[in-house]
Order: structure tokens, then sequence, then C-alpha cells
């Protein structure tokens, strides 16, 4: 495969395993109510980007899920709308984060067992 095809495939593949925590991300960062351009730069301070166009869609979804509550807030000198973690997203914020702290245990684990198989299969 070539590089520019592979960083295609890559490009493609590594967006699939960042969709993935998109959830659990947002959920984490909205224990303060926010507004979407103050939670794409509190994401993007951490080290995760995401666009505009797939925050606001995945609010809205999580919103509809009883997640997160909102409200507009016409105060400054325009009205924003304010995303907030509900009861139930709290609960769901702590299964998910048990989940995800499982899972890369398990992913560690096979992690490690790839890298010193691949150590073992070169050294013969």
């Amino acid at each position: 495969m070539q590089t520019q095809e592979f960083d295609e495939l890559y490009g493609k593949v590594a967006q699939e395993l960042r969709r993935g925590i998109l959830v659990l991300a947002t959920l984490s960062q909205l224990k303060e109510a926010k507004y979407g351009y103050a939670l794409i730069s509190s994401l993007a301070e951490h080290g995760l980007e995401i666009e505009q166009g797939t925050l606001y869609p995945l609010l809205r979804r999580l919103e509809s899920q009883e997640l997160l509550q909102s409200e507009w807030n016409v105060d400054g000198s325009r009205p924003r709308r304010y995303y907030l973690i509900s009861p139930t997203g709290l609960e769901m914020l702590g299964a998910l984060t048990a989940e995800w702290r499982n899972l890369t245990t398990v992913m560690d684990r096979l992690l490690e067992i790839s890298s010193t198989e691949g150590e073992s299969h070169e050294s013969h």
C-alpha cells in the first residue's frame, strides 16, 4: 500500500475510533453549562478536536435521549443555547466511564501481547 493510500485509510479508521468516544467526552465536559463553541474549545484544549457539524447534531441527539438539558440565554450580545448534563446523563457518564476504563485495560493487555509477540517473531 502506498503512503498516500495508507494515510487516507488511517484517517478514516482513526475517525471511526474517535467517533466512538465523542459521547463520553461531551458528557464529561458538561457538568457546568456550556454553549457549543465553548464546548468545542474545552474539548480542543484537552486534545480532542471536534467540528461544529459533528458536535451540534450530537448535542441534539443527547438532549433527545435525555442525557443533556439545554436552555437559551439571551442576556449577551446574541442568544446562545447552553447545554448541561442531566441526572440521567450523570448516571450514563458514570456507566460509560467504567466501560471506558474496562476497555482501555483490555486494550492495554491486547496491545502488550501483540507487542511482545511481534518481538518474539522478529527474534526468530
